[in-house]
């Protein structure tokens, strides 16, 4: 699936926001691999003119992580922070990793596994369990 065609996908690409200032997280680059056809919101991790965009749009709360800020878009369907979470990598190399795919800065999933991994929720591991098959099967590295 093209992910450009996925409704939050499409919300987020009505931001106009510059793919150097921002990358989507969480499980978005799953829906981008085809790993996953839903998610329930899109998790972006953004800077400079992104940031200020969307911090325009909606003001910016703490993150319920206690790491950085956070505002809520499209009732809350995209979250956008200005940090990622605790214990990864820094915001700018996030975004400086990203994967274009169909034009839009997704995580690698390298890194989505690496926090899935690290958070070891439950609602994660169904994720780690996809993302380990495809990287096997891809060649990609797991770290």
């Amino acid at each position: 699936m093209d992910p450009s065609q996925h409704p939050l996908v499409q919300n987020l690409m009505s931001l106009h926001l510059p793919t150097r200032d921002y990358v989507v997280a969480g499980s978005g680059p799953l829906l981008a691999h085809g790993l996953k056809q839903e998610v329930g919101d899109l998790d972006i991790v953004a800077r400079g003119r992104a940031w200020e965009i969307i911090t325009a749009l909606a003001p910016p709360i703490p993150a319920p992580s206690g790491h950085g800020r956070m505002a809520l878009l499209f009732d809350g369907a995209i979250e956008a922070f200005d940090m990622w979470l605790p214990g990864t990598c820094e915001r700018d190399e996030l975004i400086e990793e990203a994967e274009l795919i169909h034009g839009i800065p997704f995580s690698p999933l390298r890194r989505v596994l690496h926090w899935k991994q690290l958070y070891d929720r439950s609602k994660d591991r169904d994720d780690v369990v996809r993302i380990r098959r495809y990287l096997a099967v891809s060649g990609e590295p797991l770290h």
